[in-house]
């Protein structure tokens, strides 16, 4: 009998261990087939979020300047050569990381119930909640620059410090849209949204020199207090009764499919009735004479070009998204600005009117009215033409 009990144990040992190894051979058969599965864009995404997590590592242990891109390779288990398949170079990759938290940080916001009841208030909610980036004294360099966001050391182009200096413009008029949400938006409120701006970019840069110095508290009270300053209303600007009218036009056109308005994170028509301004990144400033020539119903859309995808649009894409994210912190959802904003890497929308050359100063608008292109302008003031021209001045022009 033990040897029987002896002679079944072995033979089910024997059994176990082969099925064992043919569940071994299975799953790693399986795992194979699934990556042998997985379409190139697949693997280049798979790629890229590698390249990613191990970029952001590597910046926060030694910070932009010392960062290596071989480390980065070595960290990610890929080859150099993967790395710079999918990021041109260091900057561009330092770009893709602090817009890949900002993304993050903005598809995690949650709007409130409601708005503050006062721009005070609403500037003050405001600073807080872009006062939270701040490092604490026992951040290391590194982890601190990434959490501000920080282009110091990055921006050492003149065409990446003009588009910068546009952007800022462009997020000045963002947060002042937020704090007039049914009204024209006014240069007074502008001039105050760019002024809160500077005192916290000014906070920021001064906490990544000296960590630990400024009270967020006391800065968002002062950004409080700036809702209180007299600000003159300028008039339009000087260059505007220059401007050469809009086009009359009457075209077919095949608005391009797939693209997400920014700010409310849904799909845009660009077949509604309204007006559609592209701006280059080095036009953004632009974007302010065309939502105040708009009416206070029109459908504006911004789309955002650039021929420098890798470095300049990044960078567009990192500051809008981040200041939008604040945003939809502190404002209803239904108080968020009402432009809708496209970035447009490809070029698909200018390419859809027939206009193939684009590059950072592009400054081109269309109207759109029953899904036809009705009035076009380009060039300096091409926005206002468009967004001013109305349905009595098209009928007149034809």
């Amino acid at each position: 009998m033990p040897s029987t009990i002896n002679l079944r144990c072995s033979r089910f040992s024997d059994v176990l261990n082969i099925w064992m190894l043919v569940v071994s051979w299975t799953g790693k058969r399986a795992e194979g087939d699934t990556m042998a599965r997985l379409t190139r864009a697949q693997q280049q995404e798979r790629t890229r979020a590698a390249v990613l997590v191990a970029a952001r590592q590597e910046f926060a242990e030694h910070g932009y300047v010392e960062a290596k891109i071989d480390r980065i390779a070595e960290r990610a288990e890929l080859t150099r050569g993967a790395v710079y398949s999918n990021f041109a170079g260091k900057r561009a990759l330092y770009l893709a990381v602090l817009a890949d938290a900002a993304e993050r940080a903005r598809v995690s916001a949650e709007s409130p119930g409601e708005s503050p009841d006062s721009a005070g208030r609403a500037l003050g909610a405001f600073a807080r909640v872009w006062l939270e980036r701040l490092p604490l004294a026992g951040d290391t360099p590194g982890s601190g620059h990434l959490q501000l966001r920080s282009l110091s050391g990055v921006l050492d182009t003149d065409s990446a410090r003009t588009a910068l200096a546009e952007l800022v413009r462009f997020e000045a008029l963002l947060l002042a849209l937020a704090l007039e949400p049914r009204t024209a938006v006014r240069t007074r409120t502008v001039r105050l949204a760019d002024l809160v701006l500077t005192l916290l970019h000014g906070a920021a840069s001064l906490a990544e020199n000296a960590p630990g110095v400024g009270d967020p508290f006391e800065l968002a009270r002062a950004a409080e207090h700036l809702a209180s300053i007299a600000a003159i209303d300028d008039a339009e600007p000087s260059h505007l009764p220059f401007v050469a009218p809009a086009q009359s036009a009457k075209d077919q056109w095949a608005a391009p499919r797939g693209l997400r308005d920014e700010i409310t994170g849904r799909q845009v028509d660009l077949g509604d009735d309204g007006v559609v301004v592209v701006l280059g990144v080095g036009r953004l400033s632009a974007a302010e004479e065309a939502v105040r020539s708009a009416r206070l119903r029109d459908e504006v859309t911004f789309v955002v070009v650039t021929s420098d995808p890798a470095e300049i649009g990044r960078l567009a894409r990192l500051r809008i998204v981040d200041l939008i994210g604040c945003l939809r912190r502190v404002f209803a959802a239904e108080e968020l600005p009402r432009p809708r904003i496209v970035f447009d890497d490809g070029g698909t929308v200018p390419a859809a009117i027939g206009w193939n050359s684009i590059d950072d100063l592009t400054e081109v608008a269309f109207r759109v009215h029953d899904g036809l292109i009705v009035a076009r302008a380009d060039g300096r003031g091409a926005g206002h033409a468009a967004a001013s021209c109305s349905a009595h001045e098209r009928r007149r022009q034809r």
